[in-house]
């Protein structure tokens, strides 16, 4: 927002007891990508502006992935789980420092927008000392509701203190609040914990605004968007809402699903023009796809590099560290790890490669398999421009073969096969005539029942 600064506290100290993990609730993914940092990612950044995330002590994995996502990101702990004011008062430090605008925001609500916190900013810089983030819920039972006279906020209640007509309002708190950072020090300071939990709830903040003379007031939202996240049955209802934006914000951009209920994505998808998906493909995250490129049904990708052109699948699995150029092609039930395959390499069905650079225009035969581990360590397959490798082959690394080189189906390579050259590595041949008729004839015999 031009001309003013701000600070965003977002609360992530939560055990998350009801998801019934040992992974603190912020860091369980939606769309390959961890509740925490969503939220980060929409939270106001740039010039002006800065970021605190209160965390809950032993909980450096929280600390850690908010500084991954958020290098400017400090972090402060909230040793006693006293209530939500309480929670924002652990970076009391931050707050102290001034700033224009400061934003509460929840490290749960994963589906939350940059949209929605800069629009949350504009009463602020109207004169509101706060905005409230609401919505109209479908069922209100156990929100606290929005009382909202003359335009103005004028309470939060909840559920078990509100009247027979303040139940039946439907705008309910989101949680998310926008305070003038001039004045909200003042105001949670004065926050009480007069309850049955003995707890310091920043919803009380609206009370003290309006006895202080001070304008709070609503922002609107759509529910979906505040969902907050406490039971792995909601986070399933997340990854369900964020997978029908990333498709609809996919096929708005040109790429053709053609059962996109079918196809899942990752927030950071990165799709060229012209992009096709079959059903039933996953995407995880890390994964760019350029022009032209198909991928075919019921294929996995994730942390891969898709040329333009290429074609993935069906069946296959593209795991991290796999590159495709240009019309390279990928065929059915073939896996790849750690491999570059350069333009118009080819790889159609059966076969694994992995720590292994694949060039121009080479040829993998069905059943082939680059050796990569000793049960130690990893090494490296070469396979030179134009190179062809025969079916059913077993290439064991280290090794190079070289450009424009054969090699015959069936062999098991330990050894560098020079530019141009045949390598043959498989036993010689033997025929027995007559030697399976002789055997059926034995085995016959021996199953004749026994008599006496």
């Amino acid at each position: 927002m031009t001309g003013r600064n701000c600070l965003t506290i977002v609360l992530a100290a939560g055990e998350g007891t009801r998801m019934r993990s040992s992974l603190p609730k912020v860091l369980h993914p939606v769309a390959g990508k961890t509740l925490l940092a969503h939220v980060l990612a929409a939270a106001p950044r740039g010039p002006g502006t800065s970021l605190a995330v209160v965390v809950g002590p032993g909980h450096e994995a929280v600390a850690s992935e908010a500084k991954r996502v958020r290098p400017d990101a400090m972090t402060f702990i909230q040793h006693e789980r006293l209530g939500t004011a309480h929670a924002v008062l652990a970076a009391r430090e931050a707050i102290a420092r001034g700033a224009d605008d400061l934003v509460i925001a929840f490290g749960d609500t994963p589906l939350i927008s940059a949209d929605t916190f800069a629009r949350m900013r504009a009463p602020l810089q109207a004169g509101a000392a706060l905005a409230v983030l609401g919505f109209d819920a479908a069922d209100p039972t156990g929100y606290g509701r929005l009382i909202v006279e003359d335009g103005r906020l004028t309470a939060i209640r909840e559920q078990a203190d509100a009247s027979a007509d303040e139940r039946r309002i439907t705008l309910c708190n989101a949680g998310v609040m926008a305070f003038d950072g001039k004045t909200v020090l003042k105001v949670i300071d004065k926050i009480g914990n007069a309850n049955s939990k003995g707890e310091y709830y920043l919803t009380d903040a609206v009370g003290i605004i309006r006895d202080s003379g001070l304008r709070a007031t609503v922002i609107e939202t759509g529910e979906d968007e505040v969902r907050g996240i406490n039971t792995k049955a909601q986070l399933a209802e997340a990854e369900q809402v964020m997978q029908a934006r990333l498709r609809k914000a996919a096929l708005d951009s040109g790429v053709t699903m053609t059962a996109p209920e079918t196809v899942f994505l990752a927030a950071d998808t990165s799709f060229g023009k012209d992009v096709t998906i079959e059903p039933f493909v996953v995407i995880g995250p890390g994964v760019t796809i350029a022009d032209g490129a198909v991928i075919h049904a019921f294929s996995h990708i994730m942390q891969a590099s898709i040329g333009s052109n290429a074609s993935v699948g069906p069946y296959a699995r593209l795991r991290p560290g796999t590159s495709l150029g240009a019309g390279a092609k990928i065929g059915n039930f073939v896996e790849t790890k750690a491999a570059t395959l350069e333009a118009g390499a080819k790889v159609n069905h059966l076969t694994y490669v992995g720590d292994a650079h694949v060039g121009a225009n080479a040829n993998i035969g069905a059943g082939t398999i680059t050796c990569n581990y000793d049960g130690f360590n990893k090494y490296r397959t070469e396979i030179g421009e134009g190179a062809f490798i025969g079916s059913n082959s077993s290439l064991v690394a280290p090794v190079k073969v070289g450009a424009g080189a054969y090699v015959g189906s069936g062999s098991v390579v330990t050894r560098n096969v020079p530019d141009d050259a045949l390598a043959v590595g498989r036993g010689q041949q033997a025929v027995r005539e007559g030697w399976a008729k002789r055997f059926r004839e034995m085995k016959a015999l021996a199953k004749k029942p026994k008599t006496g």
